[in-house]
């Protein structure tokens, strides 16, 4: 039996491509900058939501829901749009980068600096 008459000839294997020319180093130093940012406002999430629940068990006033809510939100944004940043290449990438560091932005001014 050959591989044509075989039930795995059509399993939906495609020719191998030529492999991908790398990004530049801007392109790539962009992108570990985002992603040192992403994961950046993911841990200052973790800290604010940390704040909240040690402030109400022990008496404390902590971060309000809308602090909370914001920095949560902005942490989630901020990971798909890396995730998103990382699956593209060149300056496709780029957006995704950029969404990252106005989130991280847009955190500081509103909730840290406002």
């Amino acid at each position: 039996m050959t591989y044509r008459e075989s039930p795995y000839a059509d399993a939906g294997y495609r020719e191998q491509r030529a492999p991908r020319r790398r990004d530049g180093v801007l392109v790539r130093a962009v992108r570990a900058l985002s992603g040192a940012v992403a994961a950046g406002v993911v841990v200052l999430a973790f800290v604010v939501v940390g704040a909240a629940v040690l402030g109400g068990r022990e008496g404390f006033p902590g971060p309000g829901t809308v602090s909370l809510a914001t920095h949560v939100a902005g942490a989630a944004v901020a990971l798909i749009a890396q995730s998103w940043a990382d699956r593209r290449f060149g300056i496709r990438a780029l957006p995704g980068s950029l969404v990252v560091f106005v989130v991280l932005a847009a955190l500081l001014w509103t909730q840290w600096w406002g």
